[in-house]
């Protein structure tokens, strides 16, 4: 994918004295009473913003925080923690940027004070009236601001807003910037030109949020590892029984033809063949391990069985290449968590090139302490999703179209 890239403007000098506009991911969790309780969203922006300082430009970011309304600014709507906690980063004060686009039909847009060097928060980008629709009419008020747009914001490249799309049309210069680029790279080192063999692990509850990205990955992966109530539904598929397990009965129809997709091409989806059932779904509910086709009527599968792991770890440590999404269990409950820490071992210990995603599995990384281990860490839920659904996501879209690519 051909898209100019921020890096490449500040080494050769491109970037003094210019304006630049950062879109970041700043929507980071606070609590009641609007401290930031988890910052690192907050911290993975640094680099881009540290690196347009340091090649002397006027430097603007912004982001949107919650879910504001649209032309209807709110206290809590604020980033003012975040400008706090940008600036403790960075260790200089970062002065935040009220009403810095007009709410009327008016091209009138906020003159932003920065000189070469300096920087400024702009508030919460949501709250300008077109953000969300990406209207012609704002877009073009925000390219006034800058000579050049960054986006550094794969957690909301899967939108066209004001602020994600529209401003790279008319700015003079539209760029991704590393946090981005690192995105583009990973994602193409594995999926569009892989290390064979391919496995991919997708799991999660239902089958129906996620059928789109399994039968996309049916026609690419070599190794297609299903887990949680999806596994369940798969095993349906395979002609087990699952007792009271979560399932869609439904779909069964579906994952045959994943499985049949996935068989014509000489690939497999691995069907648990021992599994960790329960009476009850809690932390505390005495766990059994039984051969899948043992699973009697009032039995919950909570997770893969010793077997299964040792199976699919096997599996993953001769992988090329590693897309993980989704744990294979609830690991949140002790008892249920060792189909998930065993594959958290495997592509740790694996040679292969592992990229992972989704809130889940970061936390199942997090857990486990393999963030080292694990070649790429997505920071996009819902846009790392739609990649593996084989789209082509707005944000990149419109970087390579202003690249000539």
């Amino acid at each position: 994918m051909n898209v100019i890239r921020f890096s490449d403007l500040c080494a050769s000098g491109q970037v003094r004295g210019k304006r630049v506009f950062i879109r970041a991911h700043l929507n980071v969790p606070q609590d009641d009473h609007g401290a930031i309780t988890e910052d690192t969203r907050i911290r993975a922006s640094v680099p881009c913003i540290q690196m347009a300082l340091d090649a002397g430009a006027a430097v603007m970011v912004t982001s949107h925080l919650g879910r504001p309304t649209e032309g209807a600014f709110k206290p809590e709507d604020s980033l003012m923690p975040v400008a706090k906690r940008l600036g403790e980063l960075l260790g200089r004060e970062v002065p935040l940027v009220a009403n810095w686009v007009s709410s009327d039909d008016s091209a009138k847009v906020t003159p932003i004070q920065a000189a070469p060097g300096q920087l400024v928060m702009l508030e919460n980008c949501r709250v300008n009236v077109g953000e969300k629709k990406n209207t012609p009419e704002l877009a073009r008020k925000l390219a006034t601001l800058c000579d050049i747009f960054v986006n550094d914001a794969f957690g909301t490249a899967h939108r066209a807003e004001g602020t994600t799309y529209g401003i790279a049309q008319f700015a003079p210069i539209a760029c991704a910037g590393p946090l981005l680029s690192a995105e583009i790279d990973a994602i193409q080192k594995a999926l569009a030109h892989p290390k064979r063999p391919l496995a991919a692990i997708v799991a999660g509850s239902k089958v129906s949020t996620k059928l789109t990205i399994l039968k996309t990955l049916a026609d690419k992966v070599d190794q297609l590892i299903v887990g949680g109530g999806i596994a369940n539904t798969f095993m349906l598929a395979a002609g087990l029984k699952i007792g009271k397990s979560l399932a869609e009965p439904d779909l069964v129809s579906e994952a045959k033809a994943v499985i049949a997709a996935m068989k014509a091409r000489g690939a497999e989806v691995p069907i648990p063949t021992d599994v960790v059932c329960a009476k009850t779904f809690a932390a505390d509910a005495p766990a059994t391990v039984k051969k899948a086709t043992e699973v009697a009527d009032d039995d919950l599968i909570l997770d893969i069985g010793p077997e299964t792991a040792a199976k699919l770890a096997e599996q993953l440590k001769a992988a090329g290449t590693i897309v993980w999404n989704g744990p294979v269990g609830v690991f949140e409950f002790s008892a249920f968590e060792n189909g998930t820490k065993a594959i958290a071992h495997a592509i740790a210990t694996s040679s292969a090139f592992s990229i992972a995603g989704g809130g889940d599995t970061l936390a199942a990384i997090a857990k486990y302490g393999i963030e080292k281990q694990v070649g790429y860490i997505s920071t996009g839920g819902g846009a790392f999703l739609e990649v593996l659904e084989g789209k082509t996501l707005p944000a990149f879209e419109i970087l390579s179209k202003r690249a000539g690519g």
